[in-house]
């Protein structure tokens, strides 16, 4: 190049560009050599370059003609060569040229057989032409002038000299400016592609474009309609230029389908050696071909469409086979299909977001940037049912174009019946490459499970048998569904296939379908009562947005149930059953059904098959007469079943591992072989107020994490007479005449003396066996039950997290400074609770989420008007918090929040920030990308106020400019006492890690740098003060002698 180019295409005016490149040349000279090739290079180049001897149509006004061309060309490129000035139409084009390049576009001169100082002062031949120009222009000599001056403008210009230079390397260089100064540019791609832009520099950035010592591979995936192959070719068109060779294959799957593996590798070979006549006959020539052309060459190739990796496999497109620099996009719905062939990166692409859909509507359904005046509503309507895929939205808005609003409302009407073809064709595709474990996960997730927890999922899929944790990953990474904050999402038109699916054999009789999920329709096929022998599920929504209308429904009659014998799985809510239950399916898995009218299970019933019965709310008096075998049942939940009097023998459920009794106010006793029930991990008694008798044997359920006798208040009292009517036994005081050895030995061996024992020469020696039973314990709620005395026992439950203690009258807390994984203490309302021996004495984080709290820890010591020596009682809470916060920072799990509610009038000095009232400004941010930044904590004290309600809540919020983005609460549950809490001052303290108060603060659009206001708010108690601090590892330290320090 003669000198460095400074120009750019950015700098010239805004427009539509025809073309990238015009190429003034005098045919004579080099349309058959030096512009043939540059021609030919441009071309593979996916440069589109006017050629003004091939693009001029006979006829046409050539002077016209030629003008549109250069105003639309991005970068003008003038060849001189000897006899160039001899052309008044070149010259002509040079003038127009010039005058171009005032306006911003970049020119190009090549000096081809000339120097460029004869053209720049125009001497030799070019002195000549002007010569003969001025006398054939005598009368026009101004227009010879203008020419001149052009010449010398545009030969001024740096460019390149090719006199007696190769050609070969010449274009090159060409090449290399030309694609510079052209930048990035998108192939046509129509005026509805939004959101693109942004999309294609991710991925370049995930291709690495500026490396070329290697070969790297990406994936493109996404549900299908997403737009990966709009997204593929507009990356094609973006960066093909950069590339020796090019290749995008559109459909590499049906290609394959079709002529094999070689098929395949020709369309590869002949694009990207540019040999469309290539002559191959089979596997090994194309695999070699490959191996030997490729492997020079810095190549892109864009594979469309792979559904199977036998696909790539056979292609032969080892990284190691191209050439360095090379970049291979392999695009496919199937996630897992990219992973196995061991691409670099995987993009995955995202939904439309509301603004680019929207545009992309309007433009389709509009054919403006803006939505018509009254259709407003129902656009929302269309996007909200498209939810952002792009492959929707076009054919919905294509559907509606020039449509009246009546025409608008009948059709999406019309789509939550019928969905339109053109978008279920697509997607059903995907469907049918599934196989039939997947498709009946599919349906599944459709018909009932969209959105729902993970785990649940799982679990009632496994009970049908689907086998989830490879199902559900192959519908993952086929891109069917996604996996977000614990729960499974499907697209919504994912949801309106599988339900199409489901109907499509019989649309309108829908008990002939294998899946009911609608009340109307599973109200007509049990009101019609007749054969439903394809129905596999029933599954109803809880909260439906029709319920005023299901509960006006008629009645439903039970022996309906009678005819669907294949029924797996039956969830039911809201229904109104009349009549008799005589039959219930023993096919069974997993049967839910709230408010259950009858008074016990069919006795026709062989539940063999049944994993999960739950049956809350139920007017169940017992499940059956007699024992029936549930050998595969984990789970039984009765709960809030208030006519409930009686258990079953639990000998032929040898696998429960889940029981929920909660509420059952009738039930009296339970079956003594409760105590068989080795896998139990969860039992729950809470609230059941009659319950005076729960069998020894409890206590021997090795693998118990879980016990819940809060609100058992009957069952306490009556150990604690039995006891005290044994009054002597601990003195050998008693005989055997004084009572039955039966009923001696029954109390004395009781594992409740863990709880109510008064008195004993060596408690250790007593209870150790006992508390051993217990070692799997980890959750443990003694509420209100009336307790006069906890055992020091208690402190060697060493796997337990959390102790909820509120509501006894017991007056010491005995040491639980061994309870290492406490991660839970409630003692509120402990009317008489006097002294709080020891807290733990070190904290060990588990390795699992928590269990009841996910990853907050929590310590309420709320409405204890005996408690005495408060400021021993608050020095040993803030020792817990230090640990806690030491032990955090050390973890890989760590936790997310502490909560803490103590008997205390003032904040400590600690909270270097302080302020009268409920709020006070937290000013600017500190830097969160310091590494000793632990977190921050708030603090308030409050005095309660008499009220009714059973719950208060105190709420710390993060204000950011007067917009409240953020609320950290403490509940305390009280019950129906208020009397010991009110007038008594509390200090709360929330404690917030780093890593959950910046995931919270990022939320807002705005820096983080803004000021800010910690506001309490809540009803029903009075903020006396409130404070914070930024807390930094240096201040723990302080933590430990400053906390204690108050302002006076």
């Amino acid at each position: 190049m003669a000198s460095s180019s400074n120009q750019s295409v950015s700098s010239s005016r805004k427009m539509t560009w025809k073309y990238d490149v015009f190429v003034s040349f005098r045919g004579e000279d080099t349309r058959n050599n030096f512009t043939d090739h540059l021609f030919g290079a441009f071309h593979r180049k996916g440069i589109f370059a006017f050629k003004d001897d091939i693009k001029l149509k006979k006829g046409e006004d050539i002077s016209s003609d030629l003008r549109k061309a250069i105003e639309g060309s991005q970068i003008l490129i003038v060849i001189f060569s000897r006899n160039y000035a001899s052309s008044t139409w070149c010259l002509r084009e040079l003038e127009k040229i010039a005058e171009c390049k005032v306006l911003g576009q970049p020119v190009l001169p090549i000096f081809y057989d000339v120097s460029p100082s004869e053209v720049r002062k125009q001497s030799g031949d070019f002195e000549k032409a002007f010569m003969e120009h001025e006398d054939s222009f005598k009368e026009n000599l101004e227009e010879v002038q203008r020419w001149r001056r052009a010449l010398t403008q545009v030969a001024n210009l740096s460019g390149f000299d090719l006199k007696d230079k190769p050609e070969y390397a010449a274009i090159e260089k060409i090449i290399k400016v030309v694609t510079s100064l052209l930048g990035h540019k998108f192939s046509p791609l129509g005026d509805d592609v939004f959101g693109m832009h942004s999309r294609v520099e991710e991925l370049e950035n995930l291709m690495k474009l500026d490396s070329d010592d290697d070969v790297r591979v990406v994936g493109i995936s996404g549900m299908s309609g997403i737009g990966k192959t709009t997204l593929g070719k507009a990356l094609y068109g973006r960066i093909s230029n950069q590339f020796e060779a090019c290749c995008y294959i559109d459909d590499v799957s049906k290609t394959y389908g079709g002529d094999g593996p070689v098929g395949v590798q020709k369309q590869l070979l002949c694009q990207t050696l540019e040999e469309e006549n290539l002559q191959i006959c089979n596997h090994y020539m194309a695999s070699n071909l490959i191996r030997t052309r490729l492997c020079q060459i810095k190549s892109l190739v864009i594979l469309d469409n792979v559904d199977q990796v036998e696909q790539l496999d056979k292609l032969a497109m080892k990284r190691e086979w191209l050439g360095t620099g090379s970049r291979l996009v392999v695009i496919s719905r199937d996630c897992h299909i990219l992973r196995e062939h061991g691409v670099d990166e995987v993009y995955q692409v995202e939904l439309l977001d509301r603004s680019n859909a929207l545009q992309l509507f309007c433009r389709k359904a509009f054919k403006s940037d803006d939505i018509m005046t009254g259709y407003t509503d129902l656009t929302n309507d269309v996007l909200q049912y498209a939810n952002g895929l792009p492959l929707a939205i076009k054919v919905l808005g294509s559907f509606l174009y020039g449509r009246d609003v009546s025409v608008w409302r009948c059709a999406l009407e019309r789509l939550r019946e019928n969905p339109m073809a053109g978008i279920m064709d697509v997607l059903r595709i995907s469907y049918d490459g599934l196989d039939n474990t997947e498709k009946g996960i599919f349906l599944d997730i459709a018909c009932f499970f969209n959105r729902q927890e993970e785990t649940y999922v799982k679990k009632v899929l496994d009970i049908r048998g689907f086998h989830p944790d490879i199902g559900l990953r192959v519908l993952h990474d086929k891109s069917f569904i996604t996996f977000q904050y614990g729960h499974i999402f499907m697209h919504d038109l994912f949801e309106e296939l599988g339900k199409s699916i489901v109907r499509e054999k019989s649309p309108k009789e829908p008990r002939k379908w294998n899946r009911l999920w609608n009340y109307k329709d599973v109200h007509k096929v049990m009101s019609e009562n007749m054969e439903s022998e394809n129905l596999e599920a029933i599954v109803l929504e809880r909260y439906s947005s029709e319920i005023d209308e299901i509960q006006a429904m008629s009645t439903l009659r039970a022996e309906s149930l009678a005819k669907m014998n294949r029924l797996k799985l039956l969830i039911l809510w809201n229904l109104n059953f009349s009549g008799s239950l005589n039959f219930l399916s023993s096919e069974l898995g997993y049967l839910r059904w709230d408010k259950y009218p009858f008074t016990c299970l069919p006795s026709s019933f062989e539940p063999d098959k049944l994993v999960e019965l739950i049956l809350p709310h139920s007017n169940i008096r017992q499940l059956w007469e007699g024992t029936k075998p549930l050998h595969n049942l984990t789970r039984l939940d009765l709960s809030h079943s208030k006519n409930l009097i009686m258990m079953p023998s639990f000998l032929e459920i040898p696998n429960l591992e889940y029981l929920d009794l909660e509420g059952c106010i009738k039930l009296v006793q339970i079956d003594p072989s409760i105590g068989t029930l080795r896998r139990l991990s969860e039992l729950n008694l809470k609230n059941c107020t009659n319950l005076v008798s729960i069998p020894n044997k409890i206590f021997g359920l090795s693998s118990l994490k879980s016990l819940n006798l809060s609100g058992c208040p009957n069952f306490w009292l009556e150990g604690q007479r039995k006891i005290e009517h044994l009054g002597m036994l601990e003195n050998n005081e008693i005989t055997t005449q004084y009572q039955p050895t039966s009923f001696i030995d029954k109390v004395w061996k009781s594992p409740f003396r863990f709880f109510i024992f008064q008195k004993s020469r060596d408690p250790i020696g007593l209870l150790l066996p006992l508390v051993s039973l217990l070692s799997c314990l980890q959750h443990l709620d003694l509420s209100f039950c009336n307790l006069p005395q906890i055992p020091n026992a208690i402190g060697w439950l060493h796997c337990l997290e959390t102790l909820n203690l509120t509501g006894n009258n017991f007056v010491r807390l005995p040491s639980i400074k061994e309870l290492f994984k406490l991660r839970r203490l409630n003692l509120d309302h402990c009317k008489q609770l006097k002294y709080l021996t020891e807290l733990p004495s070190k904290t060990v984080l588990p390795v699992r989420e928590m269990y009841y709290a996910g990853h907050i820890v929590i310590l309420n010591i709320f409405g204890c008007p005996s408690l005495t020596d408060i400021e021993c009682c608050y020095r040993m809470v803030l020792s817990w918090m230090i640990q806690l916060l030491q032990a955090y920072m050390k973890s890989d799990l760590p936790i997310d929040e502490i909560d803490i509610v103590i008997p205390r009038m003032q904040i400590p000095m600690w909270f270097n920030k302080q302020n009268v009232g409920s709020s006070i400004s937290m000013g600017p941010l500190p830097n969160m990308d310091e590494k000793n930044f632990i977190g921050v904590s708030f603090a308030c004290c409050i005095t309660l106020v008499a009220h009714d309600d059973p719950t208060i809540c105190i709420g710390f919020g993060i204000k950011v400019k007067e917009s409240l983005f953020r609320r950290y609460n403490i509940y305390i549950h009280h019950g129906k006492d208020l009397v010991t809490a009110l007038n008594l001052p509390h200090l709360c303290l929330i404690f917030i890690t780093r890593e959950t108060f910046i995931h919270n603060v990022n939320r807002i659009s705005e820096g983080l740098r803004d000021i800010i206001e910690l506001e309490v708010y809540g009803l029903h108690f009075e903020v006396k003060n409130c404070g914070y601090r930024w807390i930094f590892q240096e201040d723990l330290e302080q933590l430990n002698s400053q906390m204690y320090l108050t302002n006076h």
